[in-house]
This record gives C-alpha cells, structure tokens and sequence, in this order.
C-alpha cells in the first residue's frame, strides 16, 4: 500500500493528504527522467573526454603507425634523393663529357610543378604539413627520375654509336707532317700577320707548298664548298656528326663537291695562298657545337705524347700567323 503524503495549509492550520492522481505521477515521472537524461548526458561527455572509447584507441594506434611510416619515408626519400644527385652529377660532368652531348640546366632538371595547387585535398588531415612534404618530395624525385632515365636513353644510344663516334672525331693531322716541320702557328693569342695586332687565332696553320695534299680528319659530309677572295680564301667545311665540324682554309683547289661524303683521309684539296694569307699553307680549325676548340687536341691518332709536347711547343713559339 502506497504511502499518503500531506501538505500543511496555513490557513486552516492542519495537514491535508496530497491528491496522487495519474496527472501528478506523471508530472512526477517526466521530471524524474529528464533530470535523469540531461545527468546522463553530462557523466557521458565527462566520460567519452577524459577516457578514449577502444575504437578511438584503436585509430590512435594507427595514426601513430601511420606518422612513424610517414617519418620513415621521409628519411628514405632523402636518401634516395642524394643518390640520385650523385648519379645527375656523373651524368653531366662525365658520361656526358664523355660523348660531347648537350648538358641538361638545372632548371629542366629541378623543375617543380606549376599551375593549380596539386596538394590542396591533403590540407585537412592531421599532420598535413609532413604529408604534403613528403608528397612533394616524391613528385620531385620522380620527375628528377623521368628526366634522367631520357638522359640515359641518350648516353646508350651514343654508347651504341660508338664506333661511329670515333670515326667521325677529327684524329689526324690535316697534312702529312710526321716530322712536324709543316707546324707553323697554334691556337690563341697572335700577331695578327697583317694588321700587326693581337688576335685570337681560332685553328692552327700549316706551312706546305702550294698543292699539298689535304685530308679530311674524319668520317663525314661536306657541308660547304666556298670559293672567296677574301677571309678565308677558297675553304671546305666537314660536318662529322656529333658536333663536330672542321674548317680547312686558304686551299688553291678542291677535290670534293656539297653533301660528298668523306673518310678519314681521304684527299679533299690542296694547299693554296687564296684569301687574306700571307703565304702558301693551310688554316685549319675544329668546332665543337659551333665553338672553336684547340685543334691539336685532335691529332691523338698520328702523335705520341712526346710528338704532341713538342708540336705544341712548336705551335707556341710562333708569335704571328699566317693569315
């Protein structure tokens, strides 16, 4: 039997037993369960703050796993990265020395990645910042990769032309001089024979007599056939492939005719005194991509080293040239 509750009435001064209706359980009832609800409520976040639910320990295990990984791949990228300079290094400072191809700028290179930011869905996750290092890094790497892989491509196709190459690169000595009496004037500075002022010579000159025989000093094609009264006279260009040219000047006639192709000492001219010389000889120069380079660094199959010491000590004796 349920207990009567009563409330006291100040105006009659007596206790009156409380009506306990179904309105007044109810009313009871709600207030009693809200309460209950919002303390639940609270106790629950109180909980779920200070203690990690085992799905949340679980994540934090693996976002853990996960940096550590990251980190990992950090270091290994760096690493790879400094191989990777190391392997560009050789490849532009010796295979492609090597075999005369153009150098690769470090802008193509070292590129980075223009245009939208390729890297903007990784700005909302935790750690944002090391992944989108880490992701920029392996992009780098990459197209470091590809540019280096064609570079490859090349020097193996150059590899394979080899003896081509060799062929091709000017080794002789354009007129027969195995005494090396006939050198007359090196590469460099000299006395201009004419003007009497210093110029830079760009080839070496060859005294012979007029008729001398001329041989081209690799395998090519003849690029020009040029008869001139000035400059360089009546003069013959080789084009060798692989950037190389040579020019033979101040010839009296020729023996070869445009897009000939030629063998290494095979006889393209005779010596002359045509175009602006001040004797019988021959004015002879390599180019390399266009560039004028020492020719008697291209004489390595007709001299020994000592034969070569003693051409250039010839070659620099002489303070004036020939044309």
């Amino acid at each position: 039997m349920s207990k009567v509750k009563y409330r006291y009435n100040t105006e009659t001064l007596t206790y009156e037993p409380i009506e306990q209706g179904i309105r007044y359980k109810l009313k009871r009832f709600l207030q009693f369960f809200f309460s209950s609800a919002i303390l639940g409520f609270f106790y629950f976040l109180a909980f779920s703050y200070i203690f990690d639910s085992p799905k949340e320990k679980r994540l934090a295990r693996e976002n853990s796993r996960l940096l550590s990984q990251y980190e990992i791949m950090d270091k290994k990228l760096q690493q790879i990265q400094v191989a990777l300079n190391d392997i560009q290094h050789r490849d532009e400072n010796i295979y492609r020395v090597i075999y005369q191809a153009d150098s690769i700028p470090n802008s193509i290179r070292r590129a980075g990645f223009g245009g939208m930011n390729r890297y903007k869905h990784l700005e909302n996750l935790d750690n944002a910042k090391l992944v989108i290092n880490t992701a920029k890094k392996l992009d780098i790497i990459m197209k470091q990769l590809y540019v280096q892989s064609k570079s490859f491509d090349e020097i193996i196709d150059l590899t394979l032309r080899k003896e081509e190459m060799l062929r091709c690169t000017p080794a002789i000595q354009p007129v027969s001089n195995k005494d090396l009496r006939r050198t007359a004037s090196g590469y460099g500075w000299r006395i201009d024979p004419i003007y009497k002022v210093k110029k830079f010579h760009d080839g070496m000159d060859f005294s012979a007599p007029i008729g001398t025989e001329v041989y081209v000093t690799g395998d090519g094609v003849v690029k020009r056939v040029i008869k001139s009264f000035g400059g360089y006279g009546n003069h013959i260009e080789v084009d060798h492939g692989f950037g190389y040219t040579t020019l033979y000047a101040h010839m009296s006639a020729f023996n070869v005719k445009v897009g000939q192709k030629v063998k290494r000492g095979d006889v393209i001219g005779y010596v002359g005194n045509t175009g602006k010389s001040t004797g019988p000889h021959l004015h002879y120069e390599v180019r390399v991509k266009g560039r004028p380079v020492n020719p008697a660094h291209y004489y390595f199959q007709d001299l020994t080293p000592d034969q070569f010491e003693k051409m250039i000590q010839i070659a620099s004796n002489s303070h004036q040239t020939f044309d």
